[in-house]
């Protein structure tokens, strides 16, 4: 295995491009990131290994699997790990794959999608959470919207948890894109902190399409004024508002607990 001992490699200079999410190429940090990849079918370009960590089991398996894949690692040194990797403790490996790409189809491939769309969902932490709590909640894709960030940063990945790897994204900017749900069938419901109706009150059952507003602000009134029904998750007094990953998870899984009951 060839060793890597310079900062100045050019090999730095491309993770660290990758890190600020320049071009189509994402950066997977960490043994379990860059194990889904692999398991997802997500082209790995590269991968570099800590040196001391050549002998763990999960490294020396995982090097494995990446020589199957045709991908060849590289040892590095800690210092060059420590520039690579954007942790503030440099992790075992990191690598180098192909964005995923998806497609709207395969977000509306069943006869009732359930799509979640986050609208405006700045911190990168947060919108991976939201990807990751729609995949488990049984979700069909996700739409990122507006000015939110991107689901394939290595903090939206590592958020994520994998979700990011396996589950449809699309990215639309334009505010007309949010209602792109209507025209495969979907019903478009809208959050808001205060006046909407109660997910446990709606019958969400159908094709639907869930609006979550980022961090603050929340969703326009124009959004909300051209949404098919408004939805307010209940909150005691004097609680105001629920993290963003926190009302995607509450609506999600009501949603699919009222699928499951209507297949009984």
């Amino acid at each position: 295995m060839r060793r890597i001992n310079s900062r100045q490699n050019p090999l730095v200079g491309r993770y660290r491009t990758a890190a600020r999410g320049a071009g189509d190429v994402l950066l997977l940090d960490g043994v379990h990131l860059v194990t889904d990849a692999l398991a997802a079918g997500v082209r790995v370009h590269e991968a570099t290994v800590a040196a001391d960590a050549l002998a763990r089991r999960d490294i020396i398996a995982l090097v494995g699997r990446l020589s199957d894949a045709g991908v060849e690692a590289v040892a590095a040194s800690a210092a060059v790990m420590a520039a690579i990797s954007p942790m503030r403790s440099a992790s075992a490996i990191v690598a180098l794959a192909d964005r995923p790409v998806s497609a709207p189809a395969g977000l509306y491939a069943t006869p009732a999608p359930l799509v979640v769309v986050a609208v405006d969902v700045q911190d990168p932490g947060n919108l991976g959470a939201i990807v990751r709590v729609a995949e488990a909640g049984g979700a069909s894709g996700v739409v990122v919207a507006g000015t939110s960030a991107d689901p394939c940063g290595w903090k939206a990945l590592r958020g994520s948890m994998g979700s990011a790897l396996r589950l449809p994204i699309l990215l639309r900017k334009a505010a007309d894109d949010l209602f792109e749900p209507r025209r495969h069938g979907c019903r478009v419901l809208a959050t808001a902190p205060r006046g909407g109706r109660s997910p446990f009150d709606l019958d969400l059952t159908g094709p639907l399409a869930v609006l979550i507003g980022g961090e603050g602000p929340g969703l326009d009134l124009a959004i909300l004024a051209e949404a098919d029904e408004r939805v307010t998750i209940p909150m005691q007094p004097p609680v105001e508002s629920l993290n963003v990953a926190v009302t995607a998870a509450l609506i999600v899984y009501e949603a699919q607990r009222q699928r499951a009951a209507s297949r009984k």
